[in-house]
């Protein structure tokens, strides 16, 4: 059973562990069954591909899906790696915060 995740696409993120360690990037895709989430120039891998009609092959290089426990959001006024926590609004909009800065992250 998939798990609420924190993260969603879009989201500005710092690997803090791993090949890819103090990387940052966009969240392109998340994937919340396999708990993992792929990142804009993060845990880039090699693929070989057959020429088509579209391409013509050889070796591309993509981006990896990398597990949701490496990433920790970045805070929006210091763009250091922070927590997020959840605050209900006066007018009852649930959203994102930071808990380095208290800054919200959802617009």
């Amino acid at each position: 059973m998939p798990v609420k995740l924190k993260i969603r696409k879009g989201d500005r993120v710092v690997v803090i562990t791993g090949r890819s360690k103090g990387k940052t990037g966009e969240v392109l895709k998340v994937m919340p069954k396999e708990n993992r989430a792929v990142v804009q120039g993060v845990n880039m891998v090699k693929r070989h591909t057959r020429p088509t009609q579209m391409s013509g092959g050889g070796i591309v290089e993509k981006e990896g899906p990398i597990h949701i426990s490496n990433l920790a959001h970045v805070d929006p006024k210091s763009g250091q790696p922070t927590r997020v926590g959840f605050k209900i609004l006066a007018d009852g909009r649930k959203v994102r915060f930071a808990k380095r800065s208290g800054e919200m992250i959802d617009r």
